[in-house]
């Protein structure tokens, strides 16, 4: 009977850290943000410069831009990077960020269209 009142105890503290390390991991993943940024974007190969682009950053799982209001939004793992880097990048790919401008050697690449005095289209 001994026995078996050990054997139970070990399972049940087995089970218990088993869960624990469950509950670890879930909120592990679930370290990911979303934020929505302003950008100069102005047309269709704007859109998939910034997403083709901010893709390859460190940290980003998702990424999408809306032409019509020119917010990028970004989810991103919170362990990997933060708001401000992932502004800055966007700022180094040639378009505006938030209240971040362009960085202008970027800026200067880009195509005609992509110049945000130019018309949406």
């Amino acid at each position: 009977m001994q026995k078996r009142n050990q054997i139970l105890t070990v399972f049940m503290v087995a089970i218990f850290f088993l869960s624990l390390s469950g509950r670890v991991n879930a909120q592990e993943q679930k370290k990911e943000e979303t934020i929505t940024i302003k950008t100069s974007a102005v047309c269709s190969m704007c859109k998939e410069r910034l997403e083709s682009n901010m893709a390859f950053e460190k940290g980003v799982t998702e990424v999408q831009l809306d032409n019509k209001t020119k917010i990028l939004t970004v989810t991103y793992k919170t362990a990997k990077t933060n708001p401000e880097k992932l502004k800055t990048a966007v700022t180094k790919i040639g378009y505006d960020a938030d209240e971040m401008p362009a960085d202008t050697k970027a800026y200067e690449k880009l195509p005609a269209c992509c110049k945000k005095d130019n018309a949406v289209h």
